[in-house]
């Protein structure tokens, strides 16, 4: 039926046009919502296409949101008005309802800063023509910044940036590196965009150089990374994975690096980058979400001008700027005593907690690599199994098949364990009975 409906409407030996034959079946009624795709192979050969057309068609209707992936099932037909969120937001809605939700990777409200009172806080009335970055901002922020900046500009939180920065750097087909594993909505925007991604895999320093420099003969456009905290793993760099990284990459000056330091300062180690040695190829994010309020939706950005010009003049299209009046208040809480305390105590606070939930689960024969941040990668014997036994005692915590990807990926959870402010000592024994359930135990 698939090949009968497509090629009764394709007159483009293209990938637009096969594309459009796809969208047309589906419009007709031809190929309904639901309905399996061949395997790209399989339909190259039955209509005489190559491969990489046909990828290349796939991801333009995936963009369009006619086709999508589902799991085990392949590609599907989209059903009409079945969007939804993307993979990392779908995972966790399914975990919604717990007493105590691990699954989310958030920030406990309870260790943010309190806000300064607003009064007066917007220092004069604003004009169209102001400086985008607040200037006294800017300042603060290049003194405290891991190598000079070229360019430094504020958007509406770490995502936002990365998202900006991909859509100009990337094209349909290209090719993109990430940590494996790494951050779900990385995974959905770049699959938006049409690219094609694949993992290189990482140890308690985040990414390693030897596989770096193998993946990098796929001649992709970008290298995504996270310096501090990865996300789920909790890996941090050390100034030498940092510069062996940056080694690895000097080699391909037509690379670029995209770092989104999402950890920003509830990390105890100091702010680190390749730019410190590659800053042409270097473009660099730093979120304020998680350290000092999500709601306040600021990160900074900086890179080289080729690049964050071009972004930065087709923002004044649309948005423009970040609110300067928000930029203030980031100042005032980068600056007031209280507030630099408070994100103090908030980053200790969380390795008081990953510190305890960590020791219980050596205690029980599990011992994970070091790290830090909000968040634990626990390796189980089955995932499903896992997130019952953990469920079955009110505790959710997120399927790591969001996290990771490609063959032979060993099955984890991924637990907030920054949220656990009491009973870790009864979280981590459920943790481990958790890991070991339906299956073998886990290696010490």
């Amino acid at each position: 039926m698939f090949y009968q409906a497509v090629m009764e409407r394709l007159s483009d030996a293209s990938a637009r046009g096969l594309a459009e034959a796809v969208s047309r079946a589906v419009g007709d009624g031809a190929l309904t919502g639901g309905s399996k795709l061949p395997p790209v192979r399989s339909v190259a050969t039955e209509l005489q296409l190559s491969p990489s057309t046909v990828n290349a068609a796939w991801q333009l209707l995936r963009r369009a949101g006619t086709i999508r992936t589902d799991g085990r099932r392949g590609t599907v037909v989209a059903t009409p008005g079945a969007g939804g969120p993307g993979r990392y937001r779908a995972a966790l809605r399914r975990t919604s309802g717990f007493g105590l939700d691990l699954s989310t990777g958030v920030p406990d409200p309870a260790l943010l800063p309190s806000l300064p009172d607003l009064h007066g806080l917007s220092p004069a009335p604003s004009s169209y023509l102001d400086e985008p970055v607040l200037p006294e901002l800017g300042a603060l922020l290049r003194e405290r910044w891991p190598y000079p900046a070229e360019r430094l500009a504020i958007f509406d939180g770490a995502m936002d940036a990365v998202d900006h920065v991909a859509t100009a750097l990337l094209r349909l087909g290209d090719v993109a590196l990430v940590e494996n594993p790494c951050f779900p909505p990385l995974l959905d925007l770049l699959d938006t965009l049409g690219v094609r991604v694949a993992g290189v895999a990482t140890d308690a320093h985040g990414m390693l150089p030897d596989r770096l420099a193998a993946a990098l003969a796929r001649r992709p456009t970008a290298v995504f990374l996270q310096p501090r905290a990865l996300n789920p793993t909790g890996a941090s760099w050390s100034p030498s994975r940092a510069a062996s990284l940056a080694a690895v990459l000097a080699d391909n000056p037509q690379v670029y690096v995209v770092e989104d330091d999402s950890a920003g300062e509830l990390s105890s180690g100091p702010p680190l980058s390749v730019g410190t040695h590659i800053p042409r190829q270097t473009v660099h994010v730093r979120s304020f979400s998680k350290s000092h309020g999500p709601d306040l939706r600021l990160a900074a950005l900086s890179g080289p001008a080729t690049v964050l010009d071009p972004i930065l003049e087709r923002r004044l299209l649309g948005q423009g700027w970040t609110s300067r009046l928000l930029q203030h208040l980031l100042l005032t809480l980068l600056t007031a005593p209280a507030s630099i305390a408070a994100v103090a105590a908030a980053r200790d606070e969380y390795a008081r907690r990953r510190r305890l939930i960590t020791s219980g689960l050596a205690a029980a024969g599990i011992t994970l690599p070091p790290g830090e941040g909000l968040n634990l990668w626990l390796p189980v014997a089955d995932e499903q199994a896992a997130l019952l036994s953990l469920a079955s005692a009110g505790i959710g915590a997120a399927a790591g098949t969001a996290f990771a990807f490609g063959a032979g990926s060993a099955p984890h959870l991924r637990v907030t364990v920054g949220l656990v402010a009491t009973g870790h000592a009864e979280v981590a024994d459920r943790l481990a009975t958790a890991a070991r359930a339906a299956g073998q135990s886990i290696p010490r």
